[in-house]
């Protein structure tokens, strides 16, 4: 295997990142897999390829994914208005000739927008909330009702509150909760086997989350109490044969999606052309470049792929740096490695 263009190991000592893993996609097919540091400072424990990562976000990646399998089977419809599915008003009276649809949650275009001091990480005292009470605004993870506060499809507005509905409509038209769904779904026929919502209680290959300077996060391994929009626990492997599930698709040979359902998901959506169907979208980029950041407490994470070119980067860290991705480590190898190869 060919050396790479960047000094891993020194960057991440600038940085002060205790472990990284990173799978390199070319013509479709992981090309290279590279890991360095540890699981845990102090400890014996080296990341591996094995070793499962706090997604964070890039979740959004993985729901967007079911999100589109099951519309392809007719179980869902990403165009019709979820309230449907749902017990509770989430479109204010004042926009009554208006309505939510899947589509709208998944581009971040759904006029939901997150309360302040919300969607925090578990807190073992409060447990973790339903859906529907989290929506309701009645769990201190969420302390305000959650509606649209301006008109549906206008503005553009990140919400892991509008991926937490997305949660509660799966769970109530399939009548199972949403990590049996994607399990069923997604997991098992695309053999993502190190993907998962649930610790188990020996984690070894599990990684614990740090900060800058070396230091543990508390309770070393934080969890999100929101599956569909930030409790991926995964490996950079896993989520390279997802992005490469999505190049075949493109091509007509996909094992869930079809090409037209493919196409959706990283096309521009609302006129915003930087928002995709659960990802993000280069709009300077001359090729089709799509992207999901994960970035909590003691994790940050990158996916990229030009998915008509067939090349992808995945890198995942267990360290919370405090600057963006882009300006770190995993901004310093997308240049190095990705960006300079197209």
């Amino acid at each position: 295997m060919e050396p790479l263009p960047i000094n891993i190991k020194r960057k991440m000592e600038e940085y002060q990142i205790a472990g990284v893993s990173m799978v390199l996609i070319e013509g479709a097919e992981i090309s290279r897999t590279d890991c360095f540091g540890s699981l845990e400072i102090g400890s014996t424990k080296r990341v591996e390829q094995a070793s499962i990562f706090n997604a964070c976000s890039i979740s959004k990646f993985f729901t967007s994914m079911l999100v589109m399998t099951l519309s392809e089977q007719g179980i869902l419809h990403i165009d019709e208005d979820v309230s449907k599915h749902l017990s509770t008003r989430i479109v204010p009276e004042k926009f009554s000739n208006e309505f939510i649809t899947l589509r709208h949650l998944l581009c971040h275009q759904s006029g939901i927008e997150d309360p302040s001091n919300g969607f925090g990480e578990l807190n073992p005292l409060w447990g973790k909330p339903a859906m529907k009470e989290l929506l309701e605004g009645v769990t201190p993870y969420c302390s305000s009702l959650v509606e649209a506060k301006v008109e549906p499809g206008r503005e553009f507005c990140y919400s892991d509150a509008g991926y937490c509905m997305i949660q509660l409509v799966i769970e109530n038209v399939l009548g199972k909760s949403f990590q049996e769904v994607i399990r069923e779904y997604l997991f098992q026929p695309l053999r993502l086997n190190d993907s998962t919502y649930d610790l188990p209680s020996i984690r070894t290959q599990f990684s614990c989350g740090h900060m800058k300077a070396n230091r543990l996060v508390e309770r070393k391994y934080p969890i999100y109490p929101y599956p569909a929009a930030s409790g991926l626990w995964t490996t950079p492997t896993d989520v390279a044969q997802l992005v490469m599930e999505l190049m075949f698709a493109l091509k007509g040979k996909g094992n869930l999606l079809s090409s037209f359902a493919a196409q959706e998901m990283i096309k521009p959506q609302g006129g915003k052309d930087w928002a995709g169907l659960g990802v993000f979208l280069d709009p300077g980029c001359e090729r089709v470049e799509i992207s999901s950041l994960g970035w909590g407490v003691g994790f940050q994470c990158m996916m990229v792929a030009n998915p008509y070119e067939e090349t992808g980067l995945v890198i995942m860290t267990n360290t919370d740096t405090g600057v963006h991705q882009m300006k770190g480590l995993i901004g310093e190898v997308y240049r190095a490695i990705f960006q300079n190869s197209r």
